[in-house]
């Protein structure tokens, strides 16, 4: 039975109420007068529940999409103006014990190759990444207790944030591993991580259990409420994600809004950020096997409503999508972005001959960092590289708060400035220097706090002489 507070995952994520609310959304896409109940309601921004979210993404009335992708930009406008957070993933090891059917990583493939960094291998990968401008990282591991045990990844967050390379340094880690104890969690927290990311892949228990016919993964409630166990051991912030394709995306789509309203239910605080990633080609898998992939327009249309339901939430899509659907859903809802990736263990330093390919997915979109920085700025977005509020402590229900009272653009419109302009002092190509500059005098009056904006020109200044690490 459906209960939202629950600490059973087949309770808070309950199948008859998945599949009553999908019956219920479509026999409504055409209820104009709850439609429209549905969109005022969101005016509010303080978000809908997963019904109501439901009935939006089934809605078949044009006028009334038109408004709600309105407004998802509105609320993106509101909760994150025109800040895009920059991240780069940093894949430790493939080694993999599970059978998980869509990754490469499956223990049952003999032919990829398997990769374990060393720590002087992380120390070069790192300062490549640094190289390139990168202030953010989000480490990736297959599920290996022997090669990728969690000791293993503490020491390498442990190397990641001591390197210290010319103007360089990771500020943040974020960390996407297998779901674990309460006590390894209580260990990432001591590490200093920020965001713990997991993706649930799928929502539906059965079709879960036969995409993960072995390994630990197989276990559908000990990861479905790794969350909880998480949050229990002191991690403030959480990621969410599944991996659209590999289930029919209204049964996920409904599944991972329910799964956000029990964590704040259950703990106070909501998902710290939402991922929407798509079944991508990768070694010996062949999207076409999976028949539940999603067209260009069901995805944006999945990320605005997203947007609408969870206003608070960060969104973040990755290079998996092309440079065309990633323009669109930034307009949409999407507020953290990375560029220049790899997918490959390691590939940052020196990049990996082909017969040694241990890429995890294809990456649809190529562009170097800079490449991806100029090209925001051409859109009039600024791409940042605030860690501040992962340092100043705000986490949790702490930065919440501050969003939701709208405090927080006091905080992250002068932080993100001010990462841009490191990044253009330090990094940035001639042309990508040039229209950062004048984003930059653009967008510092629209710091509406007028001491703030004279204590970020201020250091503005300082960071244009050589001083680092200013922040709110």
């Amino acid at each position: 039975m459906y209960n939202v507070k629950s600490k059973k995952a087949e309770e808070f994520i309950d199948d008859g109420e998945i599949k009553d609310t999908i019956t219920y959304a479509l026999e409504n896409k055409s209820n104009k007068e709850l439609i429209d109940s549905i969109i005022k309601k969101a005016e509010l921004m303080q978000g809908i529940s997963h019904r109501e979210a439901a009935v939006l993404l089934e809605c078949d009335l044009e006028e009334e999409n038109e408004r709600m992708y309105q407004l998802a930009k509105e609320i993106k406008n509101k909760f994150y103006g025109n800040r895009i957070v920059m991240f780069a993933p940093l894949y430790l090891s493939n080694y993999c014990v599970n059978g998980c059917v869509y990754c490469p990583y499956h223990h049952q493939n003999k032919h990829i190759a398997r990769k374990k960094l060393t720590q002087e291998e992380i120390r070069n990968e790192v300062i490549a990444l640094q190289d390139m401008g990168h202030k953010r990282l989000a480490l990736e591991a297959g599920e290996d207790p022997v090669n990728n045990p969690i000791d293993y990844i503490l020491e390498c967050i442990n190397t990641i944030y001591s390197i210290k390379h010319k103007n360089g340094a990771i500020r943040r880690v974020n960390v996407n591993i297998a779901a674990t104890t309460h006590e390894d969690y209580r260990k990432l927290k001591e590490a200093g991580i920020g965001t713990y990311i997991l993706f649930q892949e799928t929502y539906n228990k059965e079709n879960y259990e036969k995409l993960h016919p072995t390994g630990p993964k197989h276990n559908y409630a000990y990861h479905t409420e790794a969350m909880d166990r998480a949050m229990e051991a002191g991690i403030d912030d959480v990621g969410l994600g599944v991996l659209f394709g590999l289930n029919l995306y209204r049964y996920d789509f409904v599944g991972m809004l329910m799964h956000a309203e029990h964590l704040e239910a259950a703990l106070g605080v909501g998902p710290h950020t939402i991922s929407v990633p798509r079944i991508r080609p990768a070694d010996d898998i062949d999207p076409e096997d999976f028949t539940n992939s999603i067209s260009d327009a069901i995805f944006e249309k999945i990320v605005a409503v997203l947007r609408i339901a969870v206003p608070y939430t960060g969104m973040i899509v990755s290079t998996r999508e092309s440079r065309e659907t990633r323009e669109k859903v930034l307009q949409l809802g999407i507020s953290q972005l990375s560029g220049g990736s790899r997918t490959s263990v390691g590939g940052y330093a020196q990049e990996e001959e082909e017969e040694d390919n241990s890429s995890q997915f294809d990456v649809e979109d190529k562009r170097t960092l800079d490449q991806v920085v100029n090209w925001l700025l051409e859109l009039g977005f600024i791409p940042s590289f605030c860690t501040a509020c992962y340092r100043e402590g705000r986490t949790g229900d702490r930065f919440m708060k501050l969003v939701k009272s709208g405090q927080i653009a006091n905080c992250c419109q002068p932080n993100a400035l001010m990462t841009l302009k490191e990044y253009l002092e330090d990094y940035a190509g001639e042309d990508t220097k040039k229209k950062g500059e004048q984003l930059i005098e653009k967008e510092l009056e629209h710091v509406t706090n007028e001491k703030v904006k004279a204590i970020a020109k201020d250091y503005l200044v300082q960071v244009q002489e050589g001083k680092r690490d200013f922040r709110f």
